[in-house]
């Protein structure tokens, strides 16, 4: 349960620190976009396979189409 925990809270805090060095995000697409292209290099470093990647790589695919699947 710690590892889990320690990936969530290093995950969130890339995040934030990402979203805090912007600044100013314009609107709600922006800051998913922003967040996205975060997520997006946050995983070149994982080592370990995701668990349930399947369940959220369909989301992603609906909510990003043809961008999401050129990066495969």
């Amino acid at each position: 349960m710690i590892n889990t925990t320690n990936a969530i809270e290093s995950l969130n805090s890339t995040i934030r620190r990402s979203v805090l060095a912007r600044g100013h995000v314009p609107s709600d697409v922006a800051a998913m976009k922003l967040i996205w292209l975060q997520l997006r290099e946050v995983t070149k470093d994982w080592k370990m396979p995701t668990r349930e990647w399947h369940a959220a790589r369909a989301q992603f695919s609906s909510l990003f189409g043809a961008r999401f699947e050129m990066y495969q």
